[in-house]
């Protein structure tokens, strides 16, 4: 794994809308600062009694700072100053702020409330550090992700139809580019058809993409039939002997019945000319976009035998924990993550680093 991809994902969690690690922090210096408040209420009583402080009476003037009461503000001022050692009570109330701040980030409550519930079944009523607590954290989120965690599966067979699928936006073709590169540079043969011809800017992207990576393209003019241009992309790829063939699709969700037909005929097409093709239909999914992504895999589950994730744009404004909800729920594959444009801002998926990076990385 590339250790800077995961750095540079851990600075663009933190400067995200959810801020997680920032949340979960806030929320243990305040359950240590009640703590510690009350501590100090019970020790400054103590020293009160010990060295008999009488309370000032009403409108009298404060007399020089007496030893006693500079003993209760160095005590108060020594806890205030040990905020890396504070600790904090693993108990309901906390715990339900831990819920809280997970479906903050999008994890979604039925996945937080199972976190949650693991780590009081770990240390429930115990007092436990910041550190402590993201450790537990990591571990139940790795674990939640770990089983899904897998690479694009690469067949014997040839061409590899993989068809890629997603709502407009989401980053089909910038990714289909990328992977296109990311494939050519292992040595395998790649192929690129443009199938979202409803859009003349999804061509042209893929085109000059095509260019960049110096694989060849299938396209057609902007309104041409998405299925007899798969067709034509397949057929190509068998008498050349390609070994991936990654083909667009169009996304347009809010004309769900005519993209669900529309998908239908080109996987139909597909298979006239492969009948065990397309072995893989990646779903491509935008982050920013939050609690949303349930409904599209849902909806393009119902539409085609979706067999693995892809997730973009987890910078800037994305929570990173839907990633976790997605993970959850429907058990897919997650082959890749994207932070950015370039071609290394793609990387294959590893539970560990991205449960670390969602934390802020706390190891020293």
């Amino acid at each position: 794994m590339v250790t800077g991809f995961f750095k540079k994902l851990t600075n663009k969690l933190f400067k995200s809308s959810s801020k997680f690690s920032e949340s979960l922090e806030n929320a243990v210096e305040e359950a240590a600062d009640v703590e510690e408040t009350v501590k100090h209420q019970a020790n400054e009583k103590k020293l009160v009694e010990k060295k008999n402080i009488k309370p000032l009476k009403k409108d009298e003037p404060e007399k020089k700072e007496s030893k006693a009461k500079k003993i209760i503000k160095d005590s108060l001022s020594f806890f205030k100053r040990k905020t890396d050692d504070r600790k904090i009570l693993l108990d309901d109330s906390f715990l339900e702020k831990l819920e809280d701040i997970l479906i903050a980030s999008d994890v979604g409550a039925s996945t937080a409330l199972k976190i949650s519930e693991k780590i009081s079944n770990k240390a429930y009523r115990k007092k436990i550090a910041l550190n402590e607590l993201k450790e537990y954290l990591a571990e139940e989120i790795a674990e939640i992700l770990e089983p899904v965690a897998k690479p694009i599966p690469i067949f014997k067979s040839t061409p590899q139809v993989i068809l890629v699928v997603g709502v407009n936006g989401s980053g089909k073709t910038t990714t289909i580019g990328k992977l296109a590169s990311q494939f050519k540079l292992a040595g395998k043969s790649v192929m690129i058809g443009a199938g979202d011809t409803f859009r003349a800017a999804a061509i042209e992207q893929l085109a000059i993409w095509a260019e960049r990576v110096d694989v060849p393209i299938i396209k057609a003019k902007e309104g041409s039939d998405p299925a007899s241009l798969s067709y034509s992309a397949v057929e190509k790829a068998v008498k050349e002997s390609i070994d991936l063939l990654f083909i667009d699709t169009a996304g347009r969700l809010q004309n769900k019945s005519d993209l669900m037909q529309e998908l239908v005929k080109v996987v139909n097409v597909i298979k006239k000319v492969k009948k065990d093709a397309p072995e893989n239909v990646i779903l491509v999914l935008d982050a920013t976009t939050g609690q949303n992504i349930i409904s599209q895999v849902e909806v393009f589950q119902e539409m085609v035998n979706v067999t693995g994730l892809i997730m973009t744009k987890l910078d800037g404004s994305a929570k990173g924990g839907i990633l976790i909800a997605v993970a959850d729920k429907f058990k897919l594959p997650i082959h890749a993550i994207g932070i950015g444009e370039t071609i290394e801002d793609l990387q294959p998926f590893d539970p560990k680093e991205f449960a670390l990076a969602l934390l802020g990385d706390f190891r020293e």
